[in-house]
């Protein structure tokens, strides 16, 4: 459309100073009788735009002239700097680039739009790398994040009602925000709690209120700065039990989906067998029962002391619902 035209020829001048009119058309994909056409219309509302014919002539703006107008709206000029995590851009030898290219994006926005902008770079990462190495996949739950992303803008303390996995109930906390983390496309919030950094997947936030205490967070502490240390924690847990099971293909998927977060090595899938070997790292023992769910889609291999955990859990619930009373006990 127009108006769009005429953006694009004043961001492209001042990109570019004298840019000649035939290069102007080709980029836009319009006559060259449009680009001067054009050029008159910026000429009336008040740009000062001229024109040079001649072999090396061509179209300019005035020496000195800057607009603050990009076409962004607020909200564009937010997604613009929701920050990527480091490595993202480095990845590509475009770790310097980037940066310097929302610099130069920042100086255009209009003034107003400013604040906003930088606000959400310290308020918002998006990590596009899993947790854990090896396939894994997940289905996307909806998370409410309406609520916290008024506690990270608005600098206030919130307090959470949030359901930990594996517990039946919900706890209450009342945390200091730092941001938000997409995290290969889950949510977390980032926050203090009692001055220690936590992570809160906010699908499992069951109730969030905003209070009217403001925030306290460390002097000096960024978002990006907590999420290196949580990050951190997580990748390197020790590991003091490696797994090798098998899973029957038929439920392989779902088992990728619930537990790929275990998994410590690439998944041996020979395509006509109809199980697949893996191999899981579990801190202790015990966190092997959460293979009991997969009854005899999943069968352990070795170590033979979490074969004999998952032997006397199965066990246990078989003599409970036998009637055996000690099993209650």
């Amino acid at each position: 459309m127009k108006s769009d035209r005429l953006l694009s020829i004043l961001l492209l001048l001042q990109t570019r100073g004298q840019v000649p009119a035939h290069e102007l058309a080709d980029r836009l994909e319009v006559s060259v009788r449009t680009i001067y056409r054009d050029i008159e219309a910026l000429s009336a509302s008040g740009v000062p735009v001229y024109a040079e014919r001649g072999r090396h002539g061509g179209i300019a703006l005035l020496p000195g002239f800057r607009t603050d107008v990009t076409g962004l709206t607020a909200d564009e000029s937010r997604a613009l700097f929701i920050l990527a995590a480091q490595g993202a851009h480095a990845a590509l030898g475009l770790g310097d680039a980037i940066g310097s290219a929302l610099r130069k994006v920042m100086a255009a926005l209009p003034a107003p739009h400013r604040p906003a902008a930088e606000l959400t770079s310290r308020r918002i990462l998006v990590d596009a790398a899993r947790w854990m190495p090896g396939p894994r996949g997940s289905d996307p739950v909806t998370a409410d994040l309406d609520v916290l992303q008024d506690a990270v803008f608005s600098d206030r303390r919130l307090r959470l009602r949030y359901r930990h996995s594996g517990d039946a109930e919900p706890s209450t906390y009342t945390v200091d925000p730092y941001g938000l983390v997409s995290k290969a496309g889950v949510w977390y919030l980032v926050a203090d709690r009692r001055g220690t950094p936590q992570l809160f997947r906010a699908d499992r936030v069951r109730a969030a209120t905003l209070t009217d205490v403001p925030v306290r967070r460390r002097p000096g502490v960024e978002l990006a700065d907590v999420w290196r240390v949580l990050k951190r924690q997580v990748e390197d847990r020790p590991v003091g039990v490696d797994v090798t099971a098998r899973v029957a293909r038929d439920r392989f998927a779902q088992f990728l989906r619930l537990k790929g977060q275990f998994l410590s090595a690439r998944p041996e899938d020979d395509g006509e067998s109809e199980w697949i070997t893996v191999r899981l790292g579990f801190g202790v023992v015990g966190d092997a029962r959460t293979l009991l769910p997969f009854a005899a889609s999943v069968e352990v291999l070795s170590p033979p002391e979490v074969r004999a955990e998952l032997e006397g859990a199965a066990a246990a619930v078989t003599d409970l619902y036998a009637g055996n009373g000690s099993a209650r006990r």
